[in-house]
């Protein structure tokens, strides 16, 4: 051993913010083993590194007896004397048994220990940064893909985006730059593991926040989001800024902000309506681009019966239920969809003093700005 290798050490915890001691610590504990193993000696040995001139001793730890029955473990009084006249009987004696070739052995060693800990010090560095990005969007290059899994670089770790969390529609080659969102970081036995999506709804959430300053600011806030990944999505934003009209913000000038976001997922259609504590109010929003003429609440159940007119009833359910699905999971209500006609046959439209909604103007989806609706119905 020699000043190299402190002098390696001091470096080390400079760059890799590893403890000089601890590095210290684990070459001790690492030579004691070699020595037993190379030299099939006892287990009573210490190793004792000095940290000021790396120069290494090798001793051996033996109890002082009357009588000894094991020179390896054991020394007699009389020849611990030897060595100082103050030891008594139970004390333990420590002489140094560094073999002639064991500076070889120890570099190694050390040479081992060192990296193990530098590549231990850099995986739990790298666990540390990207635990506290979970629930945030990192822009990643898709590098490989097998018959589960597609991997994606963000820079320091290879992330693995699932089957299940990849957008079915979009097609992935090596070198495409995707936006990922971290769902989940994990410590494992080869290092730290990241998984990523690209269907969670928190991908569209930090979507928006990158992409919209009033929400990014807390003007304007997401309050729900139903997302059915690369096919089309809804988002409720509420704001408490009478001078601001959140919709409005979420879309951008003619529609732009939305439209970058659209594009980022495939092309996924996304209806932006405005939150309400009502759930009347809110369940008609929620139900955009279709108009809505009454809705009936029963709060015990926690369900909905929407009437709309006759012509726009397909629209108001979507292809294969798919808006009324999203609408129900935004809102957090059931919805039952009748037509004008069916609730005028039943009895129960028009309502007196019913809130008779002609039109919802607090709704804003993309077909209004760029046509992405044409084959809704």
């Amino acid at each position: 051993m020699s000043s190299d290798l402190l002098d390696a050490l001091t470096a080390l915890e400079k760059q890799k913010g590893i403890s000089r001691e601890v590095l210290l610590e684990a070459i001790e504990a690492a030579l004691v083993t070699a020595y037993k193993r190379n030299f099939n000696q006892a287990q009573n040995v210490r190793v004792d590194l000095n940290s000021s001139t790396g120069s290494m001793r090798v001793l051996a730890r033996k109890d002082v007896v009357e009588e000894v029955e094991d020179d390896r473990l054991q020394i007699s009084l009389e020849d611990a004397h030897l060595v100082n006249p103050a030891y008594e009987l139970g004390d333990v004696v420590e002489e140094e048994v560094t073999p002639m070739d064991f500076g070889r052995i120890a570099a190694q060693t050390a040479k081992q220990v060192v990296t193990q800990r530098v590549r231990e010090a850099e995986r739990g560095m790298i666990y540390e940064e990207y635990v506290d990005r979970e629930e945030d969007v990192v822009n990643g290059i898709v590098e490989r893909l097998d018959a589960r899994n597609l991997y994606v670089g963000l820079g320091k770790i290879e992330a693995v985006l699932p089957t299940g969390e990849q957008i079915q529609a979009e097609t992935y080659k090596p070198h495409d730059r995707i936006k990922v969102y971290i769902t989940k970081v994990e410590r494992t036995s080869r290092g730290p593991q990241v998984f990523v999506s690209r269907t969670h709804p928190g991908l569209l959430r930090r979507l928006f926040e990158l992409e919209v300053p009033e929400i990014y600011e807390g003007i304007v806030e997401i309050k729900t989001i139903a997302r059915e990944a690369g096919d089309r999505s809804k988002i409720s934003v509420h704001t408490t800024n009478e001078e601001v009209d959140p919709i409005g913000s979420c879309v951008g000038a003619r529609g732009a902000r939305v439209q970058s976001i659209s594009t980022e997922l495939n092309g996924e259609k996304i209806d932006i309506v405005e939150w309400s504590e009502d759930p009347v109010v809110f369940v008609a929003n929620a139900l955009s681009p279709s108009k809505v003429l009454d809705v009936m609440i029963d709060e015990e159940n926690r369900s909905t019966t929407v009437i709309v007119p006759d012509y726009q009833l397909s629209l108001a359910i979507g292809k294969r239920g798919q808006n009324a699905r999203l609408a129900a999971k935004l809102t957090g209500w059931k919805i039952d969809i009748k037509s004008e006609e069916d609730a005028r046959e039943l009895g129960i439209f028009p309502r007196e003093n019913s809130p008779f909604l002609e039109t919802n103007s607090d709704t804003y989806n993309d077909e209004e700005e760029i046509d992405l609706y044409k084959d809704e119905d």
